[in-house]
């Protein structure tokens, strides 16, 4: 199957926003549920949604902007912010698709009573852990604009495309989301694989260093680097304050699409088969 194929993207992703359109409720059911039943038992319960993050968020931020106190160099470029909020705007997002990614890996062979429920709309599951990263993102990105705001007295008028930007995200996440649940089912090490990858992956992205610090013939490597787009916007609107990286502004949109598309197409290819095989 062609994943470029607009025609065939516009389906398949229209299909699904009538399916979720439909079954919102539940959705947002099966998500309240995800984030409650990641602190059931727990002495505070709920308050580790808010809570975990917030320390998290702090933690980073005492490191990177306290005891490692410095500011990013790009070739004479001048740069508002400092290296916490730099690498924060960049590890954040990259932090939520780990969550997704991870998670993706586990979630239908985990819900196999509801799979095998001919009734039960399986899209639901991996949606939901999806949303459920974003609201932690949601809480990282407000914390780090109080920051930012405080800090450095105003937030860069960019910050107004920071809705548009994880709208991207979420789109992609959800892509990803939908191919790993699916292939998890047939390759039960997947999730080892994915651990492995994420977090080798942050050392090939742009998150802790500037591609100019690269070696010139490495470089190629994070433009190879599917995910790099994705940092890239962030960073605009969160650090830069300006379209630095204007090509990214093109290709991570079109990643976004054919991700949600080709991971859909395959989970609804492969779910006829999962109840054969958990």
């Amino acid at each position: 199957m062609s994943i470029l194929n607009p025609m065939v993207n516009w389906r398949a992703s229209r299909e699904l926003a009538d399916l979720l359109t439909r079954h919102r409720q539940l959705t947002i059911e099966m998500t309240r549920r995800e984030l409650t039943e990641r602190f059931a038992g727990h002495v505070v319960g709920a308050f580790w949604t808010i809570g975990h993050p917030i320390i998290t968020f702090l933690v980073y931020l005492f490191l990177f902007g306290v005891i490692f106190q410095q500011k990013v160099e790009s070739g004479g470029l001048s740069l508002p912010l400092d290296f916490s909020v730099y690498l924060l705007a960049g590890l954040v997002p990259w932090l939520m698709l780990t969550d997704v990614m991870a998670k993706s890996t586990s979630v239908i062979i985990g819900n196999a009573n509801l799979v095998k429920q001919v009734v039960f709309p399986i899209e639901v599951l991996p949606v939901k852990i999806v949303l459920a990263a974003l609201l932690t993102q949601c809480i990282f990105f407000a914390a780090l604009s109080i920051y930012v705001l405080i800090r450095f007295h105003g937030l860069p008028l960019t910050m107004l495309l920071l809705p548009v930007v994880i709208f991207m995200q979420v789109i992609a996440a959800t892509g990803l989301a939908f191919a790993l649940s699916s292939l998890a089912c047939y390759l039960r090490d997947l999730r080892e694989f994915i651990v492995v990858f994420c977090t080798i992956n942050i050392y090939l992205m742009p998150v802790v260093f500037q591609p100019d610090m690269v070696p010139p013939k490495f470089q190629p490597f994070l433009y190879a680097n599917p995910f790099s787009y994705m940092i890239w916007c962030f960073q605009d609107v969160v650090f830069f304050g300006r379209f630095e990286h204007p090509w990214a502004w093109v290709v991570f949109p079109i990643l976004s699409v054919s991700c949600l598309a080709a991971g859909y197409r395959l989970f609804r290819k492969l779910k006829g088969s999962f109840g054969n095989v958990l």
